[in-house]
């Protein structure tokens, strides 16, 4: 059993990075481009959640390509950080309660995946980064 998770562990984290970083590229094509469809107009880009886009759309391309994967996967969990603490942590102390959850769980995978990279299936490893 050893030798079969020692083989299937870089190729689980690839697909944990591909999956990660379309979720998160998915919040960035809605503020953007309302795809999937949001009620209210696209943001400003030089304001808050116009940067936060920003980030979700090249953060979210550069993760499911794996190409810079451990400094932009530590810059979005930094991010992701400063956005539960920003918006969701002062409504309540739980995330079930104050809709953060997304945030935390994008927080810690992207902690992970800037210290374990980026896997087998990515730019990175193609480049022997």
């Amino acid at each position: 059993m050893s030798d079969l998770t020692a083989a299937l562990a870089p190729r689980l984290l690839s697909i944990l990075r591909i999956v990660t970083g379309l979720q998160f590229l998915e919040h960035g094509t809605q503020k953007f481009f309302s795809f999937p469809t949001r009620a209210g107009a696209m943001p400003e880009l030089v304001s808050l959640l116009g940067v936060q886009g920003c980030l979700e759309l090249v953060g979210g391309v550069l993760i499911v390509m794996g190409l810079f994967t451990r400094p932009v996967a530590f810059i979005l969990a930094g991010d992701m950080a400063v956005a539960y603490f920003m918006s969701h942590f002062p409504k309540s102390f739980f995330p079930a309660v104050n809709g953060g959850d997304a945030a935390v769980l994008f927080c810690f995978v992207f902690l992970y995946v800037a210290a374990a990279g980026g896997g087998v299936w990515s730019v990175d490893a193609r480049r022997g980064g």
